[in-house]
C-alpha cells in the first residue's frame, strides 16, 4: 500500500502494518516519519529496537536471524533497517521478498533508504514490500508547500503569523525544512506566542544572529570576496558547523553547474533554475557567467572533497578548504592577503 507522508499519522491511528518502507532525500520529513512510526510501535508494545545497517557486503542472513531471535526483555521489536544506496543487490532483494512473504507477527520492519528511481520502484523487492506493508515516498516540498509547512509550524508553536511573516521566514530557509524548524524554535525563545508580523520576524532574526550560511553563499555568488571572508570568520566564531555552510553552498553549486552545462552545450539553460525562488534568480544568473561549465563542475567536486574531509574520510584542513572554495566561487582563486588586512578592507 502506498501512502503520502501526510497520510501516515491518520493511517497509524487505525493500524500498524508489519512493514514500512520510507524512501526519500528530504531529511526532516524522513526523520519525523520514522520517529512517528517508532513512537506508535512503542505504544503498541514493540518496546525493543534493533538498528541494522545494510552497507556494501552486508550479510542478509542477519536480517533473518534478527527477525527470528526472541528477546529476553520484550516479545515485540522494531527492526530498523538502514539501506543507504537503495540497491540491496540480488541477495538483499531475495531476503526482503522472503521476509515480506513470511513477516513475523512480533516484529515491525522499518526500512529507510534514499530516493528510489522508477526502476527500483518497479523491482520485485519493492513490490513485495508494498503488498505486505506500506511504501511512502518522500519528496522535497515545492515553494507553496514550504510556505504552508512554515505557516503550520508557526501555528503549532502558538504564533498567529500574517502572510508576510510566513513568507519572509520561508524565503529565508529556501526549502531547507530543518532550517525552518530551527528558525521557529529560535522565535519561540525570543518572542511570546501570539500575533506575528514580518517586522517581528526581522527583529528576531537580527537579535539571534549576525550572519547565517545563506548570507555567506550570497556574498560569494555576488563576487564580494571581502564580505565573504568576514561572514565566514564570523560564522566560525559563532560555532556554526562547516557542514551547515557546505549544505547551502553545494545546493547552489549544483544549480550553477547544471545551468552552465546547458548553456555551454548550446541549450536553453533556464530549466536548471526552475526550483529557484524568483528573488534569487538574477543573482545566480550573474554569478554563472563568472566561470565555465568545467570550472563549476570542478567547484562542485571540491565541495564533495570538502564533505569527505568534514566527515573524516580524507585528511585536510576544513577551514582552509572552505575558504578556498568560497573565494574561487567568488572569482578570487588566489588568496594572498592575511586576515587582518582583509578585515580592514571589508
Amino acid at each position: 500500500m502506498k501512502l503520502a507522508p501526510r497520510q501516515l499519522e491518520h493511517h497509524l491511528k487505525k493500524q500498524l502494518a508489519p512493514i514500512y518502507l520510507l524512501s526519500g532525500d528530504e531529511p526532516l520529513q524522513m526523520m519525523e516519519a520514522a520517529d512517528l512510526l517508532r513512537k506508535v510501535a512503542a505504544e503498541k508494545g514493540y518496546s525493543e529496537r534493533q538498528i541494522i545497517h545494510a552497507e556494501a557486503g552486508f550479510d542478509w542472513s542477519v536480517l533473518r536471524a534478527e527477525a527470528a531471535a526472541m528477546s529476553l526483555f520484550s516479545e515485540r521489536k522494531v527492526l530498523d533497517l538502514r539501506l543507504r544506496s537503495g540497491k540491496p543487490g540480488r541477495d538483499g532483494s531475495k531476503a526482503l521478498v522472503q521476509y515480506a512473504s513470511q513477516s513475523p507477527e512480533d516484529n515491525v520492519l522499518l526500512i529507510q533508504t534514499g530516493k528510489l528511481d522508477r526502476s527500483a520502484m518497479n523491482s520485485a523487492w519493492v513490490k513485495a514490500l508494498d503488498k505486505a506493508g506500506v511504501v511512502i515516498q518522500i519528496w522535497e516540498l515545492s515553494p507553496p508547500e514550504t510556505l504552508n509547512f512554515v505557516t503550520q509550524r508557526l501555528q503549532a508553536a502558538g504564533f498567529i503569523p500574517d502572510r508576510e511573516a510566513a513568507r519572509l521566514l520561508t524565503e529565508r530557509v529556501e526549502g531547507n525544512l530543518l532550517a525552518a524548524v530551527q528558525e521557529v524554535e529560535k522565535l519561540c525563545l525570543l518572542r511570546k506566542p501570539g500575533p506575528l508580523d514580518a517586522m517581528d520576524v526581522l527583529t528576531a532574526v537580527t537579535d539571534s544572529a549576525r550572519y547565517d550560511p545563506f548570507e555567506l553563499v550570497d556574498a560569494a555568488l555576488m563576487g564580494d570576496s571581502h564580505r565573504t571572508l568576514k561572514i565566514v570568520w564570523e560564522l566560525q566564531a559563532e560555532g556554526v558547523h562547516a557542514s551547515q555552510i557546505l549544505w547551502a553552498l553545494s545546493r547552489d553549486l549544483r544549480l550553477l553547474a547544471d545551468y552552465a552545462d546547458l548553456r555551454d552545450a548550446g541549450h536553453h539553460p533556464e530549466p536548471a533554475f526552475h526550483s529557484v525562488w524568483n528573488k534569487r534568480k538574477p543573482m545566480l544568473q550573474r554569478a554563472v557567467q563568472r566561470h565555465s561549465a568545467e570550472t563549476w563542475r570542478q567547484l562542485l567536486q571540491q565541495a564533495v572533497d570538502l564533505d569527505h574531509v568534514i566527515k573524516g574520510l580524507t585528511q585536510g584542513n576544513v577551514a582552509d578548504e572552505l575558504l578556498q572554495l568560497l573565494l574561487w566561487m567568488a572569482g578570487e582563486p588566489v588568496f594572498t592577503l592575511n586576515k587582518r588586512q582583509l578585515l580592514a578592507q571589508a
